[in-house]
């Protein structure tokens, strides 16, 4: 009988700390490891970083690309200008014209 008591009065001691024990470490792994948890809190503002890097990089092409149609509209042509540019991409040049070369880093435009 004194045996029995024992027992049950050792497992009245140890189980309820051992609970409590492993309640704790089962949240407390949750708060750092699981699906809402910090390492994937931390993953999540990574992506967000590079999705906003890439809309920057998008919307300054987009930018880009606007600039280039508007300059493309019948008001904005310049015919000197337009001749010019054509001749300087398709590498022609008339015979009484005056050619300056460029070097390799010099951007004509």
């Amino acid at each position: 009988m004194q045996i029995g008591r024992m027992i049950r009065r050792a497992i009245r001691m140890v189980v309820p700390p051992a609970l409590f024990i492993g309640l704790t470490g089962y949240f407390g792994w949750n708060a750092m490891q699981g699906d809402h948890g910090m390492h994937s809190y931390q993953a999540q503002l990574r992506l967000l970083d590079e999705a906003r890097a890439a809309q920057q990089d998008a919307m300054s092409e987009q930018l880009a690309w606007a600039r280039r149609v508007r300059g493309l509209k019948e008001n904005a042509l310049d015919r000197d200008t337009l001749d010019e540019r054509a001749r300087a991409m398709l590498n022609l040049s008339r015979s009484n014209e005056l050619v300056v070369p460029y070097g390799a880093h010099d951007r004509l435009y």
